[in-house]
């Protein structure tokens, strides 16, 4: 069985979130609202259509105020959904607000997203276990949704049992991550630096191959004008020799006029007197 393509068409989300930015009238929300209303927020992004990233929400300092008091556990599920993962709710419930079926959905779409970034051929074993899912039907549903919300982009392929993962959304990222973001950069930019090294060799090389066919080409060139030049010559000097000595041998004997009347003269008598 081939594996099933879910690529759509219209233009992907995923390089449109600066200019399409859902989070931006909840951060514009924050900025006024204080204690409850704060809390009473974070409840509607976490359910908002589309918003999938809150690293901005968590930096605005009225949300910052929720993190010690009554309304501590409004903020660490709000950090869960910006840094954690579905399995990390279900090993700490205690720790968080008890999730919609709509914010556990969230939740999972964004588990899907940072597996991606481990691995690009994710196995169903692998997301059964993470997301909690008991079927494969039910799982397959999931990363189908997860498509079409613009979570990820890639296919199934339900032969191997995994799904084969072109592209994620970039999550929330740690300071403390800084470093190991940097190092990958850095392990980025070497292997860019070898293949352009190699590509530049290679470049080299055909070069100088080019050249070297040119040269054998202009002597094969050459070769051929000089064999043509020569066959002329010979051709010129085989005609010159040959008609020189036809006109030798074909020029026609004269026969003296003298000789002719002096016999004829002779076949007469003298009339004696």
């Amino acid at each position: 069985m081939n594996p099933i393509s879910m690529d759509r068409d219209e233009p992907s989300s995923l390089t449109s979130v600066s200019t399409n930015h859902p989070l931006e009238q909840f951060i514009l929300l924050a900025k006024g609202a204080k204690g409850s209303a704060c809390a009473e927020l974070i409840k509607q992004v976490l359910e908002a259509p589309g918003v999938h990233v809150f690293g901005e929400l968590l930096e605005m300092p009225n949300i910052k105020e929720l993190e010690t008091g009554q309304y501590a556990t409004h903020f660490k599920t709000l950090n869960l959904f910006a840094y954690g993962t579905y399995k990390d709710y279900l090993e700490n419930k205690s720790e968080y607000l008890e999730l919609s079926q709509v914010q556990c959905k969230k939740l999972q779409h964004l588990t899907i997203a940072t597996l991606a970034t481990q691995e690009k051929c994710i196995p169903y074993s692998v997301l059964l276990k993470e997301l909690d899912i008991k079927n494969v039907r039910d799982l397959e549903d999931l990363i189908i949704e997860a498509i079409y919300a613009d979570i990820i982009h890639g296919k199934l392929d339900q032969e191997c049992k995994r799904v084969e993962v072109d592209v994620a959304l970039g999550r929330d990222a740690r300071l403390e991550d800084a470093a190991a973001i940097a190092d990958v950069l850095a392990d980025w930019c070497n292997a860019c630096e070898a293949v352009l090294s190699s590509v530049d060799r290679h470049i080299q090389r055909a070069n100088h191959r080019k050249q070297c066919a040119i040269r054998h080409q202009q002597a094969i060139e050459q070769e051929i004008l000089y064999i043509k030049k020569t066959q002329k010559t010979q051709g010129e000097n085989e005609e010159s020799a040959s008609g020189g000595g036809s006109e030798s041998h074909s020029a026609p004997k004269k026969n003296s006029g003298k000789g002719k009347g002096g016999r004829s003269c002779g076949k007469f008598w003298q009339k004696s007197t």
